[in-house]
């Protein structure tokens, strides 16, 4: 192939100037190899007489371009006319995006203990013993080969990057894992195979540019280990602490983050590390400072939004320090103490916040927080690279079902960007416009009628719960009425009684706005999904790295009211847009009374439309 290229196809080069302050780093790179993998035609870069492949993400990271450097890009073959300018579009448009971090500014507080100064991470102050970073190792059963291992922390991390789209920033940090982990992948055929590779990676790095990039190689190597049954923990205390470390893997910032440590102390980490964006997004003070003079299990003041830790404070500065923590969460608690009462607007009306949630876990963490049911429960967490069984999947749901009293599930929705080991798919050329959500029935019926049986069973023990049963990806009334005789004749098979279970479909294809008449007469409710009827609206892929949609643009809140007036059941919406302070009053506005939110977001939705 690469012959034929040479002979038939002219090679095109353009010249590339790096202007971001930070240099071409991960998740740019991400993007443009991301791009780059949708041409057909042998694009590459050259820098200082080396050549690599731009289409994956460690070859370009292993040459450090930093800013001001120049590079060439050259593309041959069929679309190389067209690879080149869209890169070179795409290039410019991340060099422009990618703002430098500006320093935090600091307060001025002042202490009577000896203070050390370091620079913010995250401003917020925290009181507590000091521990040092420690791991252990856990054991699990491992059932999966090398190969399903790393299929499951890529399905993870894209499953991470839709769920964080939100906030942009934490989004690209997983969509460029999992770039990171294709690229690395597509060298390895064995665990040993891609330690090795990691450990000549990051040899490769070091003292260069993208030095704090470490983290990302070392973290997607324990990640996947992790799904092959070797988990290395971190070792926390259950009494409140301040925690020290050289530096600290993304992915520990979740398990920090559930955790009782108050604040962070790294050595080697930068502001625009991943692992400092995500503590930045975690609301954790932090600050990068040189941890050798700051004494172990001794109680310190980190006073993040001054910039500096307080050793061996009195209890003068003790109580300063406690005075701050009240002043700067005053706001905060105020939200989070009302997140049980009702969510009136000024005017009176009462807007109905539920939660989406991925798992038994995050239900508890609903409920915590003040939600008043499920709006949209994925399912698709049961369905990992090991097919669940019929009983796995009833505890499962049973154990939600008995949390609240209204609870939405939405069926198995895979395809797509989501893909199963044992769920045979054949590659498909868009395959967002192809087999996922309710389609499953015609390819796979039986995992879907077991995921039907499973729930019926489950709603056996929670009779009093109000169980909504949602299909997604509905485009046609004959889709929606197949599945749900499906789902009677599998209640009628097993003599159970369903009741007290409504069936509805999940507003994502755009076709269903112009059969809502019909639809009205046979669904029981709607739930709006904007994440993907945004992107059929725009006909842009929701993880394109370059084309973004406004999330804000009034066509989709056209869309939404056109719904609201014809609809003669109950409509909630369960996409981002539920949660965006911005979308909260023109949603309420055109007449939506429900909204279904992440956990964590659910107090300060509250708040918003207490204002409206």
């Amino acid at each position: 192939m690469q012959l034929f290229k040479s002979l038939f196809y002219k090679p095109l080069s353009i010249d590339l100037n790096v202007t971001s302050s930070n240099g071409f780093h991960l998740r740019p790179v991400a993007q443009f190899v991301h791009t780059a993998k949708t041409f057909s035609s042998d694009i590459h870069i050259m820098f200082k007489n080396k050549k690599v492949n731009a289409k994956t993400v460690n070859t370009i990271l292993s040459l450090s371009l930093d800013t001001h450097h120049t590079f060439t890009l050259t593309a041959q073959g069929k679309d190389a006319e067209k690879s080149i300018n869209s890169l070179k579009v795409l290039f410019e448009k991340l060099m422009q995006n990618d703002v430098e971090l500006e320093k935090i500014h600091k307060n001025t507080n002042r202490y009577e203990g000896t203070t050390l100064e370091g620079d913010i991470i995250c401003k917020g102050i925290a009181i507590a013993s000091t521990l040092n970073y420690q791991t252990e190792l856990i054991q699990r059963d491992n059932r999966l080969t090398f190969k399903e291992a790393v299929t499951q922390t890529s399905n993870m991390l894209l499953e991470k990057y839709e769920t964080e789209k939100t906030n942009t920033q934490n989004a690209e940090i997983y969509l460029a894992q999992k770039e990171l982990l294709d690229s690395l992948n597509e060298k390895s055929e064995t665990i040993e195979a891609l330690e090795l590779l990691t450990q000549k990676e990051i040899h490769a790095l070091k003292d260069t540019n993208l030095s704090a990039k470490v983290s990302d190689y070392k973290d997607i190597l324990q990640q996947v280990k992790t799904a092959l049954g070797l988990e290395i923990k971190l070792h926390l205390s259950k009494e409140n602490v301040i925690l020290l470390a050289n530096d600290l893997l993304p992915s520990e910032i979740t398990q920090i983050s559930n955790s009782s440590v108050q604040g962070v102390l790294l050595k080697n980490t930068s502001m625009n590390s991943h692992t400092a964006i995500l503590l930045r997004s975690a609301g954790i003070p932090s600050l990068i400072m040189d941890t050798k003079q700051i004494p172990l299990n001794q109680t310190i003041i980190l006073d993040a939004s001054s910039g500096v830790v307080v050793l061996s404070p009195d209890k003068e500065d003790i109580q300063k320090a406690i005075t701050l923590q009240e002043t700067e969460s005053i706001e905060k608690n105020n939200a989070y103490d009302k997140r049980y009462e009702p969510a009136l607007t000024t005017q009176g009306n009462k807007i109905s916040i539920y939660a989406n949630v991925s798992d038994v876990e995050s239900t508890s963490l609903a409920k915590e927080e003040g939600a008043q049911g499920i709006g949209l429960l994925r399912s698709e967490f049961l369905f990992k690279s090991v097919k669940p069984t019929l009983k796995t999947q009833t505890n499962a749901y049973q154990e939600i079902f008995d949390a609240f009293d209204d609870v939405t599930i939405r069926t198995l929705d895979v395809g797509g960007d989501k893909a199963l080991p044992y769920i045979d798919i054949p590659p498909e050329n868009n395959p967002f416009l192809g087999i996922r959500g309710i389609r499953l029935f015609q390819t796979h019926p039986i995992i879907l009628e077991e995921q039907l049986h499973a729930i019926f069973l489950a709603s056996q023990t929670s009779l009093d719960t109000k169980i909504k049963i949602m299909f997604p990806m509905v485009s046609s009334v004959g889709e929606f009425t197949q599945a749900k005789e499906i789902a009677h004749a599998i209640a009628d098979k097993h003599q159970i009684n369903i009741t007290n279970i409504d069936f509805g479909i999940m507003i994502e294809v755009p076709s269903v706005l112009f059969l809502m008449d019909k639809f009205n007469e046979i669904v029981d409710f709607y739930s709006i999904g904007t994440n993907d009827l945004s992107q059929y609206l725009f006909a842009i892929e929701r993880t394109h790295p370059s084309l973004k949609i406004d999330i804000l643009s009034p066509v989709i809140f056209s869309a939404i009211e056109m719904i609201v007036n014809k609809a003669t059941k109950p409509v909630s919406i369960c996409g981002e847009l539920a949660s965006n302070p911005d979308a909260i009053p023109k949603l309420i506005h055109i007449g939506v009374k429900t909204l279904s939110v992440n956990a964590k977001s659910i107090a300060q939705t509250k708040e918003i439309i207490r204002h409206v």
